[in-house]
């Protein structure tokens, strides 16, 4: 990620990222403090595995503390009330579709790419379904091309 690139979240996703930030903040960084403390206390730490571990811990959570500034620093919360009166699918929205392929049924949530979870059914704008779906109505069967097919998709539902 670049210093000045956008990071779409819906607003469930920026709470989420600002409620990890703090919890690293107040909460991980005393563990991995007193991890580091305790393990000091073990004597030489040339060869100290409590003390290693704790300090790459610490690393991690440093590391992802950075990381989470710096999106919160670009982020772009979606708009809802631009969503209103468009018929067309948004970033935020679930889009109820038929794989027609194999005629399965899904319901997916368009979300920008750090919120992405397919274990939540929430799929990145910037994947190629997420591509696909994006600004396409209720009713339009949108095409996916893979390596090997095409795979096409129906829109049965735009949910809001």
């Amino acid at each position: 990620m670049t210093v000045s690139e956008k990071v779409l979240l819906t607003q469930e996703g920026y709470n989420k990222l600002k409620d990890e930030l703090e919890y690293l903040v107040t909460v991980k960084r005393a563990e991995c403090s007193d991890k580091i403390r305790i393990a000091r206390g073990f004597g030489d730490l040339s060869e100290n595995a409590e003390y290693d571990e704790a300090k790459d811990e610490q690393a991690k959570v440093e590391s992802r503390i950075v990381e989470i500034e710096l999106q919160l620093k670009n982020v772009e919360i979606i708009d809802e009330n631009i969503k209103k009166n468009n018929k067309t699918v948004c970033i935020g929205d679930t889009v109820k579709v038929v794989d027609l392929n194999n005629k399965r049924e899904m319901e997916l949530m368009i979300v920008g790419t750090i919120e992405a979870n397919i274990a939540e059914r929430k799929i990145s704008n910037e994947s190629p379904l997420g591509k696909a779906l994006l600004n396409s109505k209720e009713g339009e069967t949108v095409e996916v091309k893979t390596k090997v097919s095409k795979l096409q998709y129906k829109v049965e539902k735009i949910i809001r």
